[in-house]
């Protein structure tokens, strides 16, 4: 899934942390739980189609479903520190863009 990016934002949908549970049965059978930045995304079913493709691409996955959710609401303290990196988004800062010490 890290080769799926959010086309508006240049991280991938993973680091995002837009991804909140994936599981695998017995069956090969992939479940996924994920969210976007808004709920608006007019490039949502184009990001759910190609996170489909790149998991069924997966040797060995049978199937693959995933569910969108808005809940919880997704804040930037889900991105993972690559994503930060990427962003340029200083590590002290909390979920509103300020300092901890402000």
């Amino acid at each position: 899934m890290k080769e799926v990016y959010d086309p508006e934002i240049p991280v991938n949908v993973y680091d995002l942390g837009l991804i909140y549970e994936l599981t695998i049965n017995k069956a090969r059978e992939v479940s996924i739980l994920m969210t976007f930045t808004a709920p608006n995304c007019p490039m949502a079913d184009q990001v759910i189609a190609e996170i489909q493709q790149v998991v069924q691409d997966v040797p060995g996955v049978t199937k693959c479903s995933i569910e969108l959710t808005f809940d919880p609401v997704w804040d930037r303290s889900m991105l993972s520190e690559e994503a930060r990196v990427e962003l340029g988004l200083d590590y002290e800062e909390d979920d509103y863009g300020k300092l901890d010490n402000e």
